[in-house]
């Protein structure tokens, strides 16, 4: 990210991002989002056999009361730094409150990882970081209805609108495409008809394509992404074709060293003076 700012338009100037889109918010989103997308799908193709049907208990308890309580702290720690309505903040902190898998795969990946984080720790903190990014659609949602509905209304909308069509329906896409994604890689694989380097990125053309569904249809891509990416190896078969290879991992640096450099190019440094809430202290405590 300083790289970034450095050859950005505040510093160097060798890059402008702005200068890419008339709509440089929509390019930003959709760039994180396919990011995040790949690298949740490649977590969920890393975790072992079964793993979210196995860990469902202890997935649960993290992603439930947990993150519920870290949503809390963080709408409460917004509301006090930025002096605005709680259920504003409510739908802050719902962003700040599920753990980043970008950021958690410095405790997942590598060589300190692997020497000094137990494995079943590093696999249920891969699920749910994966996870939770899905599962914050509730409670954003949950404060936005309440901002523009109010009431027992939101309350409804918020079940059939947030918890059946984001999250079950994207849950019930992400197993069965994994499920046809798998026996059709398979069958392929088996007749020859699939080269190694199709073979290994098959798993990153699976969530470009899932992203494109849940796009057109509204629902929640991320949480798809990852349970498509443990259903797709479901048997372990294509977790351990391609453990011998680093492309997946080499992907996934790639994609977080790429968006890290255009948001530190992209961040607006002029609204940090411009508008009042954001003065130092409050971005330090925050």
């Amino acid at each position: 990210m300083v790289y970034g700012i450095i050859i950005g338009p505040s510093v160097l100037k060798w890059v402008n991002p702005m200068d890419w889109s008339s709509d440089d918010k929509q390019l930003t989103q959709e760039f994180s989002r396919y990011c995040l997308a790949i690298e949740v799908m490649i977590a969920g193709v890393t975790l072992p056999k079964k793993y979210l049907l196995k860990e469902w208990v202890s997935l649960s308890m993290l992603l439930l009361p947990i993150v519920t309580l870290m949503w809390i702290i963080s709408s409460s720690i917004i509301k006090f730094a930025f002096n605005m309505p709680f259920i504003q903040a409510l739908a802050i902190g719902a962003c700040l409150a599920p753990t980043d898998p970008v950021l958690a795969n410095a405790i997942l990946k590598g060589t300190f990882a692997e020497n000094h984080v137990p494995l079943r720790l590093r696999n249920i903190l891969t699920a749910e970081s994966g996870a939770n990014d899905g599962l914050g659609y509730p409670f954003m949602f949950l404060a936005l209805y309440l901002m523009r509905i109010g009431g027992g209304k939101a309350i409804g909308t918020w079940f059939y609108a947030t918890w059946a069509y984001h999250i079950i329906l994207s849950i019930v896409i992400g197993a069965v495409s994994g499920y046809v994604a798998r026996k059709s890689l398979r069958y392929a694989e088996y007749r020859g008809w699939v080269d190694r380097e199709s073979f290994l990125l098959s798993s990153i053309m699976l969530a470009l394509m899932l992203v494109g569904i849940c796009s057109m249809i509204g629902t929640d891509d991320i949480l798809c992404c990852l349970v498509a990416g443990n259903s797709f190896t479901w048997d372990d078969w294509f977790r351990v074709e391609t453990e011998d290879t680093s492309l997946q991992e080499i992907l996934v640096s790639f994609l977080s060293m790429s968006f890290f450099m255009y948001f530190g190019a992209v961040i607006p440094w002029s609204s940090y003076t411009a508008a009042n809430m954001l003065a130092p202290w409050r971005i330090v405590v925050t």
